[in-house]
């Protein structure tokens, strides 16, 4: 696993940790709301995948851009189809999202590496 890749699912892992522990009611449902839209209905949970890394490379989150990639992922999302999302992304955000997506870009190549070691 790339070290980037490996740092995130670590840090994340351990902070959503802490937080959840805190027993704040509050914190807990936004937790919950943010899992529970990304569910299939009207919409199918790939769609909603791509439609999260679409919002989060126009409002400039690595952080973000990196988990909803792991997501497309295990939906089984395409690169083809996650190099078009992050089209509209650039589109809608302009060129101050070309960092982003470079960003996006080296992660997806750190998942499919990953993907590939996983064959194995």
């Amino acid at each position: 696993m790339g070290e980037d890749l490996r740092k995130f699912k670590e840090y994340r892992e351990k902070m959503n940790e802490k937080i959840l522990g805190a027993g704040n009611l509050d914190l807990k449902r936004f937790f919950a709301l943010d899992s529970s839209v990304y569910r299939k209905g009207a919409l199918d949970s790939r769609t909603k995948e791509l439609l999260g890394l679409v919002a989060s490379t126009v409002l400039r989150c690595n952080d973000c851009i990196l988990y909803h990639l792991i997501k497309c992922r295990e939906q089984g999302v395409k690169d083809q189809e996650i190099h078009e999302a992050l089209s509209i992304a650039l589109i809608v955000g302009g060129s101050i999202t070309i960092p982003h997506l470079r960003y996006a870009f080296q992660m997806l190549e750190e998942i499919n590496e990953e993907s590939l070691k996983n064959k194995k």
